[in-house]
């Protein structure tokens, strides 16, 4: 079994999948950990009661899907064949070929920046990409949203049950929210408008935490400031699905779909977990399930799975065998 991808979702399948002594291979790339790498404080993920840091979370997981025999590879997938009718699926690392009869896409999503000035130095500092995450930091001080969909909406109505006011920065007047949402929205009383902004910069204190947002008016050019100590990014996320468009089904947006409430994929052999697949949740907690799905569902298939195609079965033992040595194992 070869895992694509790190993160709750990668590192929980590596986990399930070594205690069932499959010796998953995870190509966990070099920005392991996924997107909690990026995160401080996690307060709500189940058993840790004083919380813990992103990154110290998923040196845990890595350490225990280690420690029951998963193989770590940290480097980057440059190149996937998936093999249609049960065969061997391939692998590339750079120049390196790795071959499985089981493959875990975790590749995950990425938060979709602005790519303003300020934006990346205060990441965590007051710049954050999930309210249902970092709301609770935000008690009693004034905050801002940015976006104007849905997810804003629910980002904004999450926000307003801790900050003293929510600020909805968007481009446009209309908002592409759904007019449920926008109701909903438009109804708490500590949530406010800004139309039609665009965010130029964010600032820091002299303390280094997000002070204020420099603000354009999209219609005339003028700029005003708003003094913030929460700016809440939700303009949508990006699948990380580049390296096997057009081998598996996507939907629109780029997310793998999967059958049911599986982790199969349209390729047999292949399955999918965590931000890859999930546009709706998008939690540490539920990337893990789905992660444990991924492999549960791999050991049925690995277990079920008639022969090899003919000729095949020489090409896995020698791939395994140049794994082994790859590896040091």
């Amino acid at each position: 079994m070869i895992i694509i991808g790190s993160g709750p979702a990668g590192y929980t399948a590596a986990l399930y999948a070594a205690r069932a002594n499959l010796e998953p291979l995870v190509i966990e790339g070099f920005a392991w950990g996924g997107l909690l790498q990026e995160t401080t404080d996690v307060e709500n993920y189940p058993g840790f009661p004083e919380g813990i840091m992103g990154p110290e979370m998923m040196q845990q997981f890595r350490d225990q899907a280690a420690r029951f025999g998963a193989r770590l590879v940290t480097d980057d997938v440059t190149k996937v064949e998936l093999t249609a009718g049960g065969g061997l699926h391939k692998v590339w690392v750079g120049d390196e070929l790795y071959r499985g009869r089981a493959v875990v896409l975790a590749m995950g999503a990425q938060h979709r920046k602005l790519g303003v000035p300020g934006e990346e130095a205060l990441a965590g500092r007051g710049v954050s990409y999930c309210a249902t995450c970092d709301a609770a930091f935000f008690k009693g001080v004034p905050t801002i949203v940015v976006g104007g969909g849905d997810s804003a909406m629910e980002e904004a109505m999450f926000l307003s049950k801790f900050a003293s006011t929510v600020s909805v920065v968007h481009r446009r007047d209309e908002f592409r929210a759904s007019k449920i949402m926008l109701e909903r929205a438009r109804a708490v009383d500590n949530i406010e408008w800004v139309t039609p902004y665009v965010v130029e910069e964010f600032l820091p204190s002299q303390a280094g935490s997000l002070s204020h947002a420099r603000l354009r008016d999209t219609t005339d050019g003028s700029e005003r400031s708003l003094e913030i100590a929460g700016a809440f990014i939700a303009i949508g996320h990006e699948p990380q699905s580049q390296l096997i468009r057009g081998q598996v089904e996507l939907d629109d947006a780029g997310y793998v779909m999967t059958h049911g409430r599986s982790t199969l994929t349209s390729m047999p052999g292949v399955f999918a977990a965590g931000d890859l697949v999930d546009h709706t949740y998008r939690q540490a907690v539920t990337a893990a399930g789905s992660g444990c799905q991924a492999a549960l569902d791999a050991e049925w298939y690995l277990r079920d799975a008639g022969p090899l195609p003919e000729g095949e079965l020489e090409e896995a033992v020698a791939a395994r065998s140049g794994q082994a040595e790859t590896l040091g194992a």
